[in-house]
């Protein structure tokens, strides 16, 4: 990748269940967005989501965002994200990464 930006979202309230929903309405697994890298999330003990991604443009994911993630997260009633942006420097992902693939 020769350029690139790790997003880093955190969303207040987004629990793992409405978490769920959105992965059921946006199906970004099985429709990967244009650009798109990596993602992950995780959950603290308040309730909230915390997600990392890795984009190849700012451009690719602002357009995921406002064409298919925004759009559901308001149908569920979603606060939106604060996002944090910042250009990558290196990326890996180990061969164990299937075993803890979503499915």
């Amino acid at each position: 990748m020769k350029t690139g930006i790790l997003a880093i979202f955190t969303c207040q309230g987004l629990t793992k269940e409405k978490y769920e929903q959105l992965r059921k309405e946006v199906v970004w697994e099985t429709n990967q967005p244009r650009g798109g890298v990596f993602h992950a999330a995780s959950f603290d003990q308040s309730g909230n989501a915390h997600v990392a991604d890795v984009w190849e443009s700012p451009e690719t994911m602002g357009a995921f965002v406002e064409e298919r993630l925004m759009p559901a997260m308001k149908k569920f009633n979603i606060q939106p994200p604060k996002v944090e942006v910042y250009p990558v420097h290196n990326v890996n992902a180990y061969k164990s990464i299937s075993e803890h693939i979503l499915k």
